[in-house]
Parts: C-alpha cells; structure tokens; sequence
C-alpha cells in the first residue's frame, strides 16, 4: 500500500516537474521571438552625436537637464539592457507587494521595449510577466508558471498608447531618445517643467515632465492611461517618479523609480524598483 502511495507521490513530482520545464521553456521562446521582432523593428540613428547646438529654442528647464545630462559629442544611445529588482503591488485597491527581478531590453528608434518579469507570489509561485512595445503594437501577458494565462492583452490601440507612454516616461535611462533630433517636440509650461510629445506610426502622445532643482527629471506624467478596474479599462492620471541620479557611461541616468496611479484620494503606487545593471549599445 505504503509503495503504491509513494509511487504514485513520485509520478506527480515528475509531471509536475516537466510541466513546469516546459512552462520555462515555452516563455524562454516568447522572449526570445520579442527581442527578435525589437531587432527587425530597428531604424537608423542619425545624427550619430549628440551636439548640443540643437537645443537652441528648447524651453529654459529641458535645455538645462540637457547640459546636466550629456556632454557634447555624446554617441546617441541605439538600445539599452536593463536589469531591475523591486516590489509590485498585485491589488487595485490594497497593499499586496510582491517582490520582482526583471530584465528590459530598449530600442530607441524605432521606440520599442520587452519588460520580462518574474513575480514572487509566494515560495514556489511564480508569475511571469511581458510588458512590451513592439513595432507599434502593445502587449501586456502575464502567465502562472508561464503554462497558465491570467492575462494577455495586445493590439488596440489603448494598449499601444499606454506602452508606448511607458518608453516615453522610462527616457530617462535613454536621454539621447528625448532629443528634438530623434523627434521629440517640446512645450514651455514653467520653469521647472515643460511638455513633451512623441509620435509613432498611429500612435501620439504628450506628458508632463517635471524637472527637480538639480535641473534632472523628477517625474514624468500622462493625465490618461488605461487602467483596469474589474475588468473594465478607466483612463486614469499616471506619473512615474526617478531618483538616485548616477553617472553611467558619461550619462547621468536615475538608478531608482516609483510608479503611480493619481487617484482623487492621492497617489496608487504599484510598482517600485532601482537598477541592478545597464549596458548601453551607442552609434559609435
């Protein structure tokens, strides 16, 4: 009896084990299928250094974030490898913080990112997460173990909008991409913040950017993004928050950000993280 127990014990232990192989298996092959389509989405940089001659007309705070940020001669940044460890909050309306590691991989032009995530939902649960802007289409999956589906959301423009806001408000680690030169146009609004907009393919955008008094960028703010509530998507105020400004490859870039909902009754964070390593790829 006590055999047959411990036999049938162990033939669970061994499908569990392969279901769980092939689940890591299967999602190794999605990421490797989204960085391949970031690589065919790419477009040329030019020009190939940052010359700080194109600031003239730029409004007073962005000019002087610039001339913090980059020195003349600066090779424009093509793409970027993020690795990232931190909290994400698994509740709409409570306090469920889970930790992550992450990796992110970043091309400037044409805009486009995978956010590849692993959320500790308990010892031995695991959630894996791509949030993504590919060659204009966003992608939001999230998957148990990466067998089972508990979200997968892509290819509207909603979507599109809210990831390509994303790229946009993560800049920071890639300053050279806010450059009028790679087609951002900016808005005077005061002497501590200004707006920026970004268009892509069918997709434009325009967020605040708040700039501290070390002249860097201390947030990054869209009055609208999607945000889903049982299952309903609401456009709701979304900011992210950058701090611990660190030289890196002759670049000042935050190692440390917050991200928030604006809600009536104040900001929802849900996801708090900082930098463990960034590898740069530049024009030359």
């Amino acid at each position: 009896m006590w055999k047959m127990i411990l036999f049938i014990i162990l033939g669970l232990l061994v499908i569990i084990t392969v279901a769980l192989l092939y689940g890591i298996s299967r999602w190794q092959s999605s990421t490797r299928k989204m960085y391949e389509r970031l690589e065919a989405a790419r477009l040329p940089i030019g020009p190939r250094v940052y010359d700080s001659t194109e600031l003239k007309g730029l409004p007073a705070p962005v000019q002087r974030y610039f001339r913090a940020v980059l020195k003349d001669g600066q090779p424009m940044i093509l793409a970027v490898s993020v690795e990232h460890t931190g909290t994400f909050n698994m509740s709409e309306t409570g306090e469920q913080w889970r930790p992550f590691t992450s990796t992110q991989r970043v091309i400037t032009r044409q805009p486009g990112f995978d956010w590849e995530a692993r959320v500790a939902m308990m010892p031995g649960l695991t959630v894996r997460v791509h949030d993504a802007y590919i060659a204009g289409e966003g992608i939001l999956h999230a998957s148990l173990f990466g067998l089972v589906s508990l979200v997968n959301l892509r290819g509207t423009p909603e979507v599109a909008q809210g990831e390509l806001m994303r790229f946009f408000a993560e800049a920071a680690w890639y300053p050279t991409a806010l450059l009028p030169s790679q087609g951002v146009q900016w808005e005077s609004v005061d002497d501590t913040s200004a707006k920026a907009t970004l268009k892509d393919g069918e997709t434009t955008l325009t967020m605040l950017f708040r700039f501290n008094e070390d002249t860097l960028i201390e947030s990054v703010r869209a009055e609208a993004r999607g945000r889903t509530v049982a299952g309903t998507v609401i456009p709701t105020p979304w900011e992210g928050r950058w701090s611990n400004y660190e030289l890196r490859y002759g670049m000042l870039i935050p190692l440390e950000g917050e991200v928030a909902w604006i809600l009536p009754g104040g900001p929802k964070p849900y996801w708090r993280g900082r930098i463990t390593s960034l590898n740069y790829e530049f024009t030359q």
